[in-house]
């Protein structure tokens, strides 16, 4: 499959997660489930914008000076109409008296003996309020569900009075390497000695898997034996994992067992490579009616093929409507010369370009898959297609930046 059609294929057997009530506190970056209507008004009154003095437009046509009939600080509402000749000392935030209908900024007032003030410049005659309902009516739908909750909205939901929305469960993603010579870092002497390869992919995976937003559960790497392949397999259903995630283990070498593993623990593969460099060798199916991508292990495929396909996956899961990253045109800086007919996927830093508001990139360095810092260096993905066995400088591409926060619901890749 191209990259797009497997990104579709995959997302096409997923659908959210069933829903949960969670405190407030703890509904950042998870997704409504409902609409949620206001109760009340926001603001419930109209309040003062400013600290001055709340008067009557036609009492400040000119300088003046006006009786102060009373002060109101905010959390307490006044006891007194504003009257002809008179104002309230008022306080941001506070309830607007009656029968005022604007605030003066204390800026522009000169108190005066005996409970008066001077208006010196009636410039805000009118202004200064915040009229009841200006941001949000009774009755209004405040967010629609599929809205995803970042301070903002945590802060829209605490004004109306919602302290526990109904949300999207947050994905448990499970994850594995696999690989004689892969050790995590409690064995850093061997790592330093050169006699085994730390498990870079076990740190990768975590975080992106959390910047994904979702629950990661670390399954351990396993050797290259079925007997450990199908005992960190079988930890993902003892974990409730919602999804299960594999990297090394899906090409086609004698020792790229997680295919035959599992399909003998009763699992069904669905897809088996897409065309695309780096990560062809990529696997989609079930295990114990939950979904599995499996991940080539080298560390930049294992990167790309998640930001292209578990990414979304995990955003679907967790009641996404727009799953993937948007792309952008950039204007290549470097001629790039490449290997094989495929849809290639290079890591390349995007910056501003000329003219204004045009956008640049060029390649963080050598391409290997195996390179690492290429993705360390990288804010994007420059991607090339099929049938461009070479790109001169000054072609215009398009690019997936990784910290784009703008989606869209079809595959741009």
């Amino acid at each position: 499959m191209t990259p797009a059609d497997a990104a579709r294929f995959i997302l096409g057997h997923l659908k959210p997660l069933e829903t949960v009530r969670r405190p407030l506190r703890e509904a950042l970056d998870a997704v409504l489930a409902e609409d949620v209507t206001s109760p009340l008004d926001l603001p419930p009154w109209d309040n003062s914008a400013m600290d001055g003095y709340a008067v009557r437009s036609a009492d400040v046509a000119g300088p003046v000076a006006l009786e102060v009939i009373e002060t109101v600080p905010a959390g307490q509402f006044p006891r007194k109409r504003v009257g002809p000749g008179q104002a309230t000392r008022i306080f941001t935030g506070a309830p607007l008296p009656d029968g005022a209908d604007g605030v003066i900024r204390q800026e522009d007032t000169e108190a005066l003996p005996d409970a008066r003030v001077a208006i010196r410049n009636p410039r805000d005659a009118g202004k200064n309020l915040r009229r009841r309902g200006e941001d949000i009516r009774k009755g209004a739908i405040a967010l629609p569900a599929g809205t995803s909750l970042g301070p903002a909205q945590l802060g829209v939901l605490a004004s109306i009075a919602c302290d526990s929305p109904l949300l999207y469960r947050t994905p448990r993603v499970a994850f594995m390497g696999s690989g004689d010579e892969i050790v995590d870092l409690d064995r850093k002497p061997e790592i330093l000695a050169g006699t085994k390869i730390a498990s870079s992919n076990s740190y990768t995976l975590d975080g992106m898997i959390r910047r994904a937003g979702a629950e990661p559960l670390n399954l351990g790497v396993a050797r290259d034996t079925k007997e450990s392949l199908r005992e960190h397999l079988e930890r993902a259903r003892e974990q409730g994992a919602d999804l299960l995630i594999t990297s090394a283990g899906v090409s086609v070498g004698e020792h790229d067992l997680v295919r035959d593993v599992l399909q003998e623990l009763g699992g069904e593969l669905k897809l088996w490579r897409v065309q695309m460099r780096p990560g062809a060798p990529l696997g989609f199916g079930s295990l114990h009616g939950k979904p599995w991508i499996g991940l080539p292990g080298n560390p930049v495929s294992t990167m790309v093929t998640f930001e292209l396909f578990v990414r979304p996956a995990i955003r679907r899961l967790g009641g996404h409507a727009l799953p993937f990253r948007r792309t952008l045109p950039v204007v290549v800086q470097e001629s790039i010369t490449l290997g094989p007919r495929l849809r290639h996927y290079l890591r390349a830093v995007v910056q501003p370009g000329e003219p204004v508001g045009a956008l640049a990139a060029r390649l963080t360095g050598p391409q290997g898959s195996g390179i690492l810092t290429s993705m360390a260096r990288a804010n994007a993905l420059l991607i090339v297609p099929e049938d461009l066995p070479a790109v001169p400088s000054g072609t215009v591409l398009q690019a997936l930046l990784l910290d784009d926060s703008q989606h869209v619901a079809e595959p741009p890749y």
